[in-house]
């Protein structure tokens, strides 16, 4: 009944990951901005219908568990904007205490197991880690897309900037990336990023 006990603790924390606001608007809510929860959610679907354009055979368990957990740090650590260079910085050391308190949470093989799978994701060295970092990162340029660039207008970003912060999606998928290169390309024709 103590496992049971600890799994419900953490099942109930988690629920304040749907507070956490993100910088990118819903395209289904005019004016709306996504919660961390939805995210999740919604990069774990990316995962099962664009498997085949993973560089590598990946594990889509494993892969679907990263993203559903990758986020519930932000519930003590926030989400920080990934174009803030500064505020970014910092918030390696609070996401890991963050998830080392979340965590720590769940009885202990779990504890370890979730812990282990999220430094993964992190670190980004695995076929599976790689491929879950690059839906991370291509789900809120597909929002922006299809909002008319609506945080990159937002906070005045550039090309550049884009192509930095998200570039390493080629290193879970090559096709992704090359997709999300047009979608770059077109906001910057649009006007709703700086050349």
């Amino acid at each position: 009944m103590q496992r049971l006990e600890k799994q419900l603790a953490l099942i109930i924390e988690i629920d304040q990951l749907k507070a956490v606001l993100r910088q990118t608007k819903v395209k289904s809510a005019e004016g709306r901005r996504e919660n961390s929860a939805e995210h999740s959610w919604q990069v774990a679907l990316l995962a099962v219908l664009l498997e085949e354009h993973a560089n590598e055979p990946v594990n889509l368990s494993r892969v679907i568990k990263m993203l559903l957990i990758h986020d519930i740090v932000e519930i003590d650590a926030g989400d920080t904007f990934v174009y803030d260079a500064a505020a970014s910085a910092e918030q390696e050391e609070k996401e890991l205490a963050a998830a080392k308190r979340l965590f720590g949470l769940l009885p202990d093989d779990q504890s370890d197991a979730l812990l282990s799978l999220w430094l993964e994701f992190e670190s980004a060295k695995t076929a599976d880690a790689k491929y879950a970092k690059a839906l991370d990162r291509m789900m809120p340029m597909l929002l922006n897309y299809n909002n008319q660039g609506q945080s990159w207008v937002e906070h005045g970003v550039s090309r550049d900037q884009i192509v930095a912060v998200n570039g390493r999606i080629a290193d879970g998928s090559e096709v992704l990336w090359q997709k999300m290169l047009h979608v770059i390309d077109y906001a910057v024709e649009q006007g709703w990023v700086k050349a």
